[in-house]
């Protein structure tokens, strides 16, 4: 029973499933049958839209072509109106431009410029398309016009604001050399900036359509005045407002440099003005002092106990007047040289200053040259002067005015030292304009390097003539001269070693060296030094008195050995000469020991030598008369050599007290014995003080009043 209710049951929900699936399958049916009907009608719309849409482009496309061909045509018809307006300007270009180009270019600039541009193009305008047409020659009139006007703008605008530059200014850009730190460079504005702007436009565009090189010539001779007139500035700044020490004032460099107390070391040797006139000065002081035959006339003031001596003998009203008359004239000549060396270290700074300024304005295919050209007045000046300058050294060196010479030497050092720069600034310009400086530089060496030479040749050709020998044999005047300018050479011993060494041919002087200059300097000095010696020796054989003789070359000789030890002279002739002090000091003794045999005579008589033996207190009357004898002897002997030698001179005060002391020592020790023995211990005579005249004190007393006229 239970079975066949279960199977029942399986086949009703069989019987509903099978139902439920053909609903289903109806359903999808109908749903298959509406898709399609959709479908069908999409289909028919889209048909009817594809059928309107081609009626419609079928009746646009013939209006949009129509449309299409009407904007050509417009635009054609603008494009021909544009052409026409664009070639009717041209021919209003000369009556828009006329009176803009009559007026002239002053103050507006850009706008003449753009009135030059509008009158080129319709130049071009008119020589393409219609060169027949008036209008051509009437625009090129205007282009040819306003270009003459910008040519006489640019002459015009460099005319009224190219000035000079100012010599303080000039100082102040040649003190930047000591490169003072923290110290902007000085940087000259030889133009308003504005100025420079619209001269620099101007060039440009005479450069691109003014096809001529005139403006050049112009900017050249105008920036070539301005140089030379800023140099002559410079010199005449010197001649005004030189101080009294020789040393030019600017107010810049003061102010800056108490500013900046530290300083980096400084590029270059600075000149000094002024230094070797002084020596000069100092020199021909001493030159006269020798001349007038007084005691200790040529003394250097700078040795031990000679600078009193000097004040006191040769300060009198006729040298003075003479001395004041000859520094006036010395200083226009230092005036001269300081103004030069000056001038040259400004050349080179406003060079510089030139060729920078000409680098905006002039096309790069001509800036050297037209800078060469620039420069070259001024140039040549400077190089005429330096040759002035040789001209009057060599006719100095040929009156033997070698004092004179020595002015060329702060020249040269400063011109070698210049050169590299001079170099530098001159790099590009001809030949010529570049050999100007080493020519000079060379010149001056030849000229320095002859009158070093004739120097030496004037010392042992020195005339001996008694008229110029001093009666107290102090130093000759060829001495002090001769030592004193070689003082001078310390101060340019590269430039006098550069000058020798000019002159040498061998395989050393082409490898020239600073230690082989040194070399020549020293070798010089020693031929300078041994020609005096030897002409001395010839000046000494004048005086009759082989004594005075003997203190002329004692004092000469000390007076030779005593400014080598005060100077770095003596270091230099080491650099040649073994022992240059042990020599001059022998040759001082020999003289001592020469002038020591001028008292034997006086010695002699009080000498044991051939006196009798002493037998009792009674003598005989031969002996009493050969006692009376040698006093009197000595008496007389003493006298005289005392008032001939006591206007001698031995300027030296420690020569002076060391010969005396060892004279009166001799004297004294020689004296002192015979009185001992033959005047206290002897009855000779009646009246002993007729023969008996001086103690022994007293002769010491006599002896120590040697070599002083005041005693």
């Amino acid at each position: 029973m239970i079975p066949s209710e279960d199977a029942s049951s399986r086949k009703r929900e069989i019987e509903e499933k099978l139902k439920q699936e053909e609903e289903m399958l109806t359903f999808i049916k109908e749903s298959l049958d509406k898709s399609d009907q959709l479908t069908n009608n999409m289909v028919s719309i889209l048909s009817s839209f594809e059928s309107r849409l081609m009626k419609l482009e079928n009746s646009i496309i013939p209006v949009h072509k129509q449309t299409e061909t009407l904007q050509r045509l417009q635009e054609n018809v603008e494009s021909t109106l544009s052409c026409l307006d664009h070639v009717i300007s041209y021919y209003h270009v000369a009556t828009e431009t006329e009176k803009v180009i009559k007026d002239g270019p002053s103050g507006r600039l850009e706008e003449y410029l753009n009135c030059i541009a509008k009158i080129q193009k319709a130049v071009e305008y008119f020589q393409d398309n219609n060169p027949d047409s008036p209008e051509l020659n009437r625009v090129k009139s205007l282009f040819e016009r306003g270009k003459e006007s910008l040519d006489a703008e640019f002459r015009n605008l460099l005319q009224r604001h190219s000035k000079p530059v100012p010599p303080i200014l000039i100082l102040d850009l040649i003190g930047n050399d000591e490169d003072i730190e923290g110290q902007e460079e000085a940087v000259l504005e030889h133009l308003p900036e504005g100025m420079l702007q619209d001269i620099i436009r101007i060039s440009q565009w005479l450069v691109e359509y003014g096809r001529n090189q005139d403006f050049m010539n112009v900017y050249c001779q105008i920036r070539s005045s301005q140089l030379d007139r800023s140099i002559k500035g410079l010199k005449e700044h010197f001649r005004k407002n030189m101080s009294s020490s020789g040393v030019p004032y600017s107010p810049a460099v003061q102010n800056k440099r108490k500013d900046t107390p530290t300083k980096k070391p400084a590029k270059r040797p600075v000149f000094i003005p002024g230094t070797i006139r002084k020596a000069q000065n100092l020199l021909k002081q001493y030159s006269q002092h020798g001349l007038d035959g007084k005691k200790g006339g040529s003394s250097l003031s700078v040795l031990e106990g000679l600078e009193q001596d000097v004040r006191g003998r040769y300060h009198g009203d006729a040298v003075g007047e003479k001395h004041s008359t000859a520094v006036g004239k010395e200083d226009v000549l230092d005036l001269e040289i300081d103004t030069y060396v000056y001038c040259i270290s400004a050349f080179v700074r406003l060079a510089q200053s030139e060729y920078q300024l000409l680098l905006d304005i002039i096309p790069e295919h001509h800036q050297k040259k037209t800078f060469d050209s620039l420069i070259q007045e001024t140039l040549d000046n400077l190089i005429l002067e330096g040759e002035n300058i040789v001209l009057a050294a060599k006719k100095a060196n040929s009156r033997h005015d070698f004092t004179s010479v020595l002015s060329i030497f702060p020249i040269l050092r400063h011109l070698k030292l210049t050169k590299p720069e001079f170099d530098k600034v001159l790099q590009g310009t001809a030949a010529s304009t570049k050999n100007k400086l080493p020519n000079l530089i060379t010149s001056i060496e030849t000229t320095g390097a002859k009158a070093l030479e004739d120097f030496a040749d004037s010392i042992k050709n020195d005339p001996d003539k008694e008229n110029s020998m001093s009666k107290d044999g102090t130093v000759h005047e060829l001495t002090s001269n001769a030592i004193l300018f070689l003082q001078q050479l310390l101060e340019f011993q590269e430039t006098a070693g550069a000058m020798l060494a000019s002159q040498e041919t061998s395989s050393a002087a082409s490898n020239y060296s600073s230690e082989f200059s040194r070399r020549l300097l020293s070798t010089y000095i020693c031929k300078v030094l041994g020609n005096l010696q030897l002409k001395l020796l010839s000046k000494s054989k004048m005086y009759e008195d082989l004594a005075l003789g003997a203190i002329f070359l004692h004092n000469n000789y000390n007076y030779i050995l005593k400014s080598l030890e005060k100077s770095e002279l003596m270091q230099l002739v080491s650099v040649t000469q073994k022992d240059p002090d042990s020599l001059y000091r022998e040759h001082i003794e020999q003289q001592i020991q020469i002038y020591q045999r001028s008292w034997l005579k006086v010695i002699d008589y009080v000498n044991d030598r051939n006196m009798p033996p002493l037998q009792g207190a009674k003598l005989k009357d031969k002996e009493r008369q050969m006692i009376k004898e040698r006093f009197k002897g000595f008496n007389e002997g003493l006298d005289e050599i005392c008032k001939i030698q006591k206007s001698w001179a031995i300027p030296d005060k420690r020569q002076r007290e060391r010969i005396r002391q060892s004279q009166k020592k001799i004297v004294q020790e020689a004296y002192g014995a015979f009185l001992h023995k033959y005047g206290t211990g002897v009855n000779f005579t009646k009246n002993p003080d007729k023969y008996i005249k001086y103690s022994v004190e007293h002769v010491g007393e006599m002896i120590e009043r040697l070599f002083d006229t005041s005693a």
